[in-house]
């Protein structure tokens, strides 16, 4: 029991609720026993509702601060790769050599898929989203794996994360296949997370596919900085769905689900979409006046962050591998010129410095996913692919707790009263 305590009152009762603390940031106030008065708390969005205890990810938007079991995600960013940080995420430290090495080849033994997965891509037609291929996709997973589905046991757990991490870089390059109408390639294990990734993405049967280094350690960052950010939409979304006692690949394609909202996931593809509207630099100052101009509904995307009311920690990181990334393929393409023309604006434009309106993660990895030659529908699909694993250790966390219980949130009904139903003949 928590030493402090608030105090509610309420038509002169008293109530007392324990104030509990974390770690780090907020306290809480623990309502829990509140319905017994006959109340609850009302929070649409959950803004100001702390869902769950957890030890995977910490976030202070005001700081710019991002942990992952607290190490800082720029140094995991630079110093660790995709998989150590999984690793991480999965087990609440990091591997030793021997730990990571064990690790990386568990993955990639994984990697492949069913055959019959390959008939299931065969009932979408050619021109469905890749999300919706994606979100049937992974649910219809279990229906292979349905004798180790187990939720209660810890192996059978960590062996569903394993697979599907292993997986879903394979199954989102089957999205892509699919859509341009070419054939499947299967994954090679002598490649790293990404350069499997990238080679399953854009080789082909007629030649060798060259992997560009900068371009692999572009994706592996992709990958780590969106690896997981807390108790988001599509985090809480996987937490309620497994607190039903759903399978993982069922949980994992509800969270798929929930990114797919454009509020959601679909920032760097919306961030494109905009470079799109503007076209070409000579039209940026136009652009820039009327995203200044209260009266004027157009937005500029990529810029802010609802969460990092300061700078998002990710997005230096992520800017710094977008220039490197660019300078190694050497693009001309107009829409990048028009993306490096904003963000110069964003970082001196007095306008945009006041309001704390710097490029975000999302702004630069959309150039990134740009440059390398990845279609804006791929984008939600390579953030559902990364994100994974953080969905996973969140399922795995809340069911390795103990008294977990089925989400139920409440509401402020505001219907009908009670009324008497006439049959229709009457």
């Amino acid at each position: 029991m928590a030493d402090n305590k608030a105090i509610l009152t309420i038509n002169g009762q008293q109530i007392e609720l324990p104030v509990l603390s974390g770690t780090k940031g907020q306290d809480v106030i623990d309502v829990r026993t509140l319905g017994q008065h006959g109340y609850f708390t009302y929070d649409p969005g959950f803004l100001a509702t702390g869902s769950c205890e957890s030890e995977i990810t910490f976030i202070d938007g005001g700081n710019g601060v991002l942990l992952h079991r607290g190490y800082p995600i720029a140094e995991l960013a630079t110093q660790a790769d995709y998989l150590e940080v999984c690793y991480l995420l999965m087990h609440g430290e990091a591997p030793t050599s021997e730990q990571y090495k064990e690790y990386v080849n568990t993955i990639k033994r994984h990697t492949m898929v069913h055959e019959g997965i390959e008939f299931f891509f065969r009932g979408f037609k050619r021109d469905a989203h890749p999300m919706a291929m994606l979100c049937g996709t992974v649910g219809a997973l279990s229906s292979f794996y349905h004798r180790d589905l187990d939720i209660t046991d810890p192996e059978q757990r960590i062996r569903s994360a394993n697979r599907l991490v292993a997986k879903l870089p394979t199954i989102a390059a089957m999205c892509y296949k699919y859509t341009i109408g070419q054939p499947f390639v299967s994954p090679k294990n002598n490649l790293s997370y990404s350069e499997n990734f990238l080679n399953m993405m854009f080789s082909v049967p007629a030649e060798d596919y060259e992997i560009n280094p900068a371009v692999a350690r572009a994706m592996d960052k992709i990958f780590t900085l969106h690896a997981d950010h807390e108790q988001n939409a599509s985090t809480s979304t996987v937490r309620l769905a497994g607190s039903s006692g759903a399978n993982p690949y069922a949980c994992i394609a509800a969270g798929i689900a929930s990114l797919w909202g454009p509020a959601h996931g679909g920032a760097n593809e919306a961030c494109l979409n905009m470079l799109e509207e503007i076209g070409s630099v000579d039209r940026i100052d136009e652009y820039v006046a009327k995203a200044k101009d209260k009266a004027d509904p157009f937005r500029l995307m990529g810029f802010g962050h609802r969460v990092y009311k300061n700078f998002d920690p990710r997005a230096k990181v992520m800017r710094e591998t977008c220039h490197e990334v660019l300078e190694s393929l050497g693009i001309q393409d107009p829409l990048l010129d028009v993306a490096m023309r904003l963000e110069q604006i964003a970082l001196e434009d007095e306008y945009f410095i006041s309001k704390k309106l710097y490029p975000n993660v999302d702004f630069y990895s959309g150039i990134i996913l740009k440059a390398i030659g990845i279609p804006t529908n791929m984008f939600t699909v390579i953030f559902a692919l990364s994100r994974t694993v953080g969905w996973i250790s969140h399922w795995n966390e809340m069911l390795s707790q103990p008294g977990a219980k089925i989400g139920r949130p409440r509401q402020l009904y505001k219907g009908e009263e009670q009324r008497t139903f006439n049959p229709i003949e009457k």
